[in-house]
């Protein structure tokens, strides 16, 4: 009986089941599509720590002897152990286990078996996050495939939310019917599952052509991230590839999150009496009605009779209203958000550090002093000039009366953190970085800031930012210290009794000309630059503690990309023989970073599409069964006088409140949200308002309007055709 039911209704009601189907496609797609992007990323990301770190999940070190490194390879849930010795001569056990989830539990036991104490012990913290093993000593949590899995929960928990809004619908339509089977002794539970049964039979093809085209959409994104990353320096190209598992778990969501928006109304109409079902009528919803003044003044009766049948349908428009207005506002956000990030990246980089570099060569474990190529650098056709450099961690001390007046008005070291200043009986404690230069390239520093030239001693960075003002983009500058001393006493960071007196040339606040950002991340840092020809002298006292040179180098103008290219290979023939460097040039990494805004905005406003179509999509199926139920409610009218075309603006009104309140709810949200994000970065409100994303968010409203104006479009089709006499005596539209 229900089949026969089931089908029949399904066929004389077509466009209920189409927007089912539509919203239950979309839905899964939309899932499908995270799972799929977020499995590559996940496994993008897996096989870059690999490549980088190693595919090891824990290691330990200490002195074995061939028993113990059999025990250790005999150990059950060991399945493999890499040896290999550190430059320190202590051998390295590099495990790997069965299961991932047993390497936290069974490595202490490995490490006792071959008598390694705890201490000589270490996870691959990174590896294991990616696989959900959490060590609660890990130094700093990976929340990437954590966020993957809320982000996935979000998306269900608001998609069950609009869904459940597109079944209610086809639902409830029949509650009068619904009212007679209950009447002859159908059960809550009989209607619910028939109900639930008709959902299935709907949403199982759905599903699957949205897992399947997910999965195709999910390789095309991948693949325009590969176009998009291209030329990005160092970054593998992604392979897309998709996991069986993937395949369960995203059916498995899609699933459960349609069966739930179709148990909600389901389980809400089972309930219902057969008295209160079978007198169920569109009027005894519209009995409370209430003058809307505004819109009757402006459009007459039928703006009146439009807002009291919206303020009918109040609840399923609703939910139709939130779909709109969270893809709206999440498509409005996203495109400002990174327009200011676009812009602040370019104004606190790009444009401010455009004259200091043109091209980056990082030099590999290779100290300053090494490097003898600086002057053929300077020499090459194109080169303006070249900067040989290195940087030391060190620190220094600062007693109470070396800080100047203008830092005592702000407080002095009391807003530093413990890692920013130590308090000690003789004073602060401070980071105090070493650049250190070669030779040449100092003493054009020396001529720079207009002191006589001269190997022998520092010069100091006598400068440190209002740490009370969070405006960091008008910092307003400071006196550190005082300027009496002429030498200063620098401390490795790391050894105790490693220190080293520098004689002080000049206390500044210019620095050299240099792609480096001194006091953003610690304001109480003291930078100090010296020549090689001085570091020389003082390195075996103070201690090396630098991973690399880097030469900075400026190009002549014209700045472009085909000479920073020319001059890139230059150097590489020069210095690839003799050194492990890399390179990178300032126009490459701006495109780099514009590229990577634009990918992220790209798939980002792919899923705010998506989104906004399953928010018309229930919209589509609110308006059309709307429009079914209130068959009698249209006939009515005609049977008064009202003419088609006064039906027909009813309709147009209707349709631009039910698609303008997400316009007015998103734009007074937005405008808040972006003055908080500019409030935020201190950026002036023109500047944004230059380059503010108009463009994109009204195509974006355009379409969200000319889809629910379609959708009315369709219902008004159908009105046209009422028949007076059988629209007054059914309620039903077929």
């Amino acid at each position: 009986m229900w089949r026969e039911y089931s089908s029949g209704y399904i066929r004389n009601n077509r466009s209920s089941g189409i927007t089912v189907i539509a919203a239950a496609f979309l839905s899964t797609l939309l899932l499908s599509l995270l799972c799929g992007v977020f499995y590559n990323l996940w496994k993008y990301e897996v096989e870059r720590i690999e490549r980088e770190e190693g595919s090891w999940q824990s290691r330990i070190m200490g002195e074995f002897d061939p028993e113990d490194i059999q025990a250790v390879q005999s150990f059950a849930s060991v399945t493999n152990v890499e040896v290999w010795e550190e430059e320190s001569g202590e051998t390295v056990l590099d495990l790997y286990f069965q299961n991932m989830r047993q390497v936290l539990e069974d490595t202490p036991k490995v490490a006792r078996l071959s008598g390694v104490s705890q201490e000589n012990v270490s996870y691959h913290h990174a590896l294991l996050s990616m696989y959900l093993v959490r060590d609660p000593e890990d130094p700093a949590p990976r929340l990437v495939f954590p966020f993957f899995i809320l982000v996935t929960l979000l998306a269900s928990i608001s998609l069950i939310v609009i869904l459940h809004n597109a079944f209610a619908v086809s639902m409830n339509d029949r509650i009068y019917q619904l009212g007679i089977f209950s009447s002859v002794g159908a059960t809550p539970n009989q209607i619910r599952t028939f109900l639930l049964q008709e959902a299935a039979v709907l949403c199982i093809l759905p599903i699957l052509a949205g897992i399947l085209l997910g999965i195709a959409g999910s390789a095309g994104i991948m693949e325009i991230l590969n176009v998009i990353g291209r030329d990005i320096p160092g970054r593998q190209p992604t392979v897309f590839g998709y996991h069986p598992l993937v395949f369960a778990v995203t059916a498995l969501v899609s699933a459960v999150t349609i069966w739930i928006s179709a148990w909600i109304p389901a389980r809400k109409l089972s309930r219902i009496t057969p008295i209160e079902a079978l007198k169920h009528t569109e009027e005894a919803k519209l009995k409370r009605r209430k003058n809307p003044r505004i819109l009757a003044a402006v459009f007459g009766a039928e703006g009146e009779l439009a807002a009291n049948a919206l303020k009918a349908q109040q609840s399923s428009l609703r939910t139709a209203s939130f779909s709109l207005v969270l893809s709206l506002l999440a498509f409005t956000l996203m495109q400002c958000f990174f327009t200011l990030s676009a812009i602040s990246t370019r104004e606190t980089y790009f444009e401010k550090y455009q004259n200091a570099w043109d091209i980056m060569v990082s030099v590999k474990d290779t100290k300053v002093d090494q490097i003898e190529e600086a002057e053929e650098i300077r020499s090459l056709p194109g080169v303006e000039s070249a900067v040989v450099y290195q940087k030391v961690t060190a620190k220094t001390l600062i007693a109470e009366e070396e800080i100047s007046t203008d830092m005592k008005a702000i407080g002095g070291f009391s807003n530093a953190s413990g890692e920013q200043a130590i308090q000690t009986e003789e004073g602060w404690l401070v980071h105090a970085p070493l650049v250190i230069m070669d030779d040449s390239s100092f003493l054009a520093y020396c001529e720079q800031i207009g002191v006589t030239p001269r190997l022998d001693g520092a010069v100091i960075r006598n400068q440190i930012s209002d740490v009370t003002d969070p405006d960091f983009r008008h910092a307003r500058s400071l006196p550190y210290l005082k300027e009496e001393n002429s030498k200063r006493t620098v401390k490795n960071s790391e050894k105790e009794g490693a220190w080293a007196q520098l004689p002080v040339l000049a206390y500044t606040e210019e620095v050299p000309v240099l792609r480096e950002e001194y006091g953003t991340e610690d304001p109480y840092e003291l930078v100090h630059f010296l020549p090689v020809s001085l570091w020389t002298a003082v390195k075996e006292k103070i201690g090396e503690n630098g991973e690399g040179s880097i030469i900075r180098i400026l190009v002549k103008e014209p700045v472009t990309q085909e000479a920073l290219n020319g001059i890139e290979s230059d150097i590489a023939q020069l210095l690839d023989e003799k050194y492990t460097i890399e390179s990178e040039n300032r126009i490459q990494e701006e495109e780099t970073n514009d590229k990577e805004i634009h990918g992220m905005m790209l798939i980002l406003g792919g899923f705010c599409v998506l989104l906004a179509l399953i928010g018309i999509s229930s919209v589509f199926s609110n308006t059309l069964g709307y429009v079914r139920q209130r068959r009698r409610e249209f006939a009515r009218y005609l049977s008064v006088g009202m003419t088609p075309a006064g039906l027909k603006k009813m309709f147009c009104i209707e349709a631009l409140l039910i698609a303008g309140r997400p316009v007015l709810i998103t734009i007074p949200v937005s405008a808040l949200s972006v003055w908080y994000m500019l409030r935020m970065s201190y950026m002036e409100a023109g500047t944004f308002f230059d380059e503010a994303p108009v463009l994109p968010v009204a195509v974006f409203i355009l379409a969200i309007l000319g889809a629910v104006a379609f959708a009315y479009y369709l219902g008004w089709r159908r009105v046209r055709k009422i028949d007076l006499v059988e629209a007054l005596r059914d309620d039903t539209m077929f």
